[in-house]
């Protein structure tokens, strides 16, 4: 018997389709966070990096206000590091000043990945609910109808696995892209706290 998934999701109970369309928004939802964060964190590793040269030439020539004028602008709304030094650079108390700005770019930069980390640890169990109530309601109407064997019953399980099936394409994607971009912030953590901790030595160093 030839399995026709157009057919499938035109037959399917609602439950089942009920099933399909969460997983369709947790998908999308997913999708659109992958490209949102992907363009965002590209955008702040280019940025950065040719921010960090430019600010430590003004840093080491003295000029803190052309440093100040170089961490604003277009060029380096998404450079993480820009983010974090430009408060430092404006404040007297610094180190506290950077080690908030740190925090709140921090969280920035995780925006959305608590979201897919709970798509890919749920997708797979919201299909399986899918399934478990489709293959409940494949037994029920065999027992309903009397009648036997797996042939009876094949079109309805093949049917309520589909959404398991769905559930597994689901989370597989967003836990692939969580790891990926929870490392990506990782990154870019460990490059401001080493920024940080270069322009409180400059402070220091000039008794700032």
């Amino acid at each position: 018997m030839q399995v026709n998934l157009v057919d499938m999701f035109k037959n399917m109970g609602n439950v089942a389709l009920g099933v399909v369309i969460v997983l369709l928004i947790m998908s999308i939802y997913s999708i659109g966070v992958m490209i949102e964060r992907y363009y965002t964190f590209s955008q702040a590793t280019k940025q950065s990096r040719k921010y960090a040269p430019e600010v430590a030439r003004f840093l080491k020539q003295g000029k803190i206000k052309e440093a100040i004028d170089a961490s604003h602008g277009n060029d380096v709304k998404h450079s993480h590091l820009a983010k974090v030094l430009v408060v430092g650079l404006q404040e007297w108390q610094y180190q506290q000043a950077i080690q908030r700005a740190t925090a709140v770019n921090l969280a920035d930069l995780k925006r959305g990945l608590s979201g897919l980390a709970t798509i890919g640890a749920t997708a797979p169990f919201v299909g399986l609910f899918g399934t478990t109530f489709g293959i409940i309601n494949a037994f029920s109407g065999m027992a309903l109808t009397g009648s036997g064997g797996i042939a009876a019953i094949s079109a309805g399980i093949a049917e309520a696995l589909i959404t398991t099936a769905f559930g597994l394409f689901v989370a597989v994607p967003a836990v692939w892209a969580y790891n990926y971009l929870a490392g990506k912030v990782e990154g870019f953590n460990v490059e401001m706290d080493n920024s940080s901790s270069e322009l409180l030595d400059y402070f220091i160093k000039k008794g700032a």
